[in-house]
Parts: C-alpha cells; structure tokens; sequence
C-alpha cells in the first residue's frame, strides 16, 4: 500500500486542501493497490474502487484527471518509496560476517519493498510489455541501486577499508550491478508469473537470495571469468 503523505502533489491529481479529502485521495490510493495484487489494471474498475472506501465516482474524478493518471500517481508513490527504503541501506561495520549481513539486509529491504507493492509493479510490468513506457523510473531506481549497493558492498568484499586499498574497479561495480540484476530479476519474475517453487510472500526467497548475491560477487572463479569476458577484441581463448 502506498505510504501516507502530507500532500500529493503529482500531474494529473487535483490537490486537497483539507485534510479530510486529503485523506479521502489516499484512501482511494491504497485501496487500489490493495485492488491490484487480485486483478489487472484493465480490470480495476473506478466504481468498485470508489464502493470500496465508500466514495463516490464523481470523487474520484474530482481529484484525478483519469485512470491513467490515477495509475501513474500509484506508479510514483511506489518509486517515491523504493528511493526513500532502498537508497538509504547505512553500511555495515567492518568483521566477519559483515558482507553476509549486509548482502541479506540488502535484498531483504528489496523483498519488502516489492512485496508491499506488488500489485502496482505487477501492473507496471504488464503494462510495459503493452508499450506502454512507464518503467523508466524503476530503471532508473535499479541503476542508483545498484551504485548504492557497490558503496557498502565492496568495502566488505575486497577490504576498501584497509589503508593503500585502491579504488573500486569498473568491472567490480559491475559485478554488483550484475548480482543485482539477477535479484531484481528473480523478484519480478515471482511477482509476474509465480513459477515457484517460491513466492514473494516466503521470506525464504530473501535469505536464498542473499546467499545468491554473496556468491555472485565472491564466488571462486570470478577473476578467471572476468579475464575472459574482457580481454581485448582478437585475443584467441585459451584452450
């Protein structure tokens, strides 16, 4: 469910000056994420939408301009909260097990996050592959995801913190970016198609997918790959 908010102030929203209409917005805001998690987009209907808090049609369409723009204030409180729990993961202390803590508190915070907005996304995903161009901004938000996890990641996985250390390499952050991908990949997927064996609402998906992300970045092998898919053009493979 979307966050309450003070005011929302997005295109296509009329603002509410009084509370009580403020609160009559958000009502409909949450109820219709809570909506989604059950039926398409094209199936959320604005009348069964309104019965739902006990509004009126003529009050939905007094403070949105359509469903399209109803849709995309839900699409902007969904990416609004990714950026507000996501960007903000404070690094762990140095020591043992510090990479495996934070590996998992890392993709536990994205498994909390999709899941509190798993109809919405699984809305955005199935209009996307309509045409629809509204996944810009989660893309957006994965790429600063991605950046924020190589800051606290990197340090813990090849010793940042010791003195002399140099800098992160490109290809380490984009060993980050990749393990990323691949978590956000497998959410999505749960959330899209639910093959199993595990949902979004099993918190195991989260402890196994932050094993996952710990291999990915320190599996053995690593730099043997990373020699191989980076060499310059024209050098043969070694057999």
């Amino acid at each position: 469910m979307p966050r309450r908010t003070a005011q929302i102030e997005l295109p296509g929203v009329t603002p509410s000056r009084q509370q009580r209409s403020r609160e009559t917005t958000q009502a409909l805001l949450a109820a219709g994420a809570e909506l989604l998690c059950s039926r398409t987009l094209a199936e959320l209907s604005i009348s069964e939408l309104c019965v739902q808090i006990g509004a009126t049609v003529g009050a939905f369409y007094s403070r949105f301009d359509s469903k399209e723009a109803y849709f995309n204030a839900l699409l902007a409180l969904t990416l609004r909260d990714g950026r507000e729990q996501l960007l903000k993961l404070p690094p762990a202390p140095p020591g043992p097990g510090g990479a495996d803590d934070q590996c998992l508190q890392l993709v536990r915070g994205i498994v909390v996050w999709m899941r509190r907005h798993k109809g919405v996304l699984r809305a955005a995903l199935m209009r996307s592959e309509s045409g629809a161009n509204n996944w810009t901004g989660f893309k957006e938000l994965a790429q600063a995801l991605s950046e924020r996890a190589a800051m606290v990641l990197l340090p813990l996985l090849h010793g940042a913190r010791a003195p002399g250390r140099r800098a992160a390499t490109a290809q380490e952050r984009r060993t980050v970016a990749f393990g990323i991908q691949v978590v956000l990949g497998t959410v999505v997927n749960a959330i899209l198609n639910d093959p199993g064996p595990l949902s979004i609402d099993d918190d195991e998906i989260a402890e196994r997918l932050g094993a996952c992300l710990l291999l990915l970045l320190g599996a053995p092998g690593t730099a043997a790959l990373r020699r191989r898919w980076h060499k310059p053009r024209g050098t043969a493979s070694a057999r």
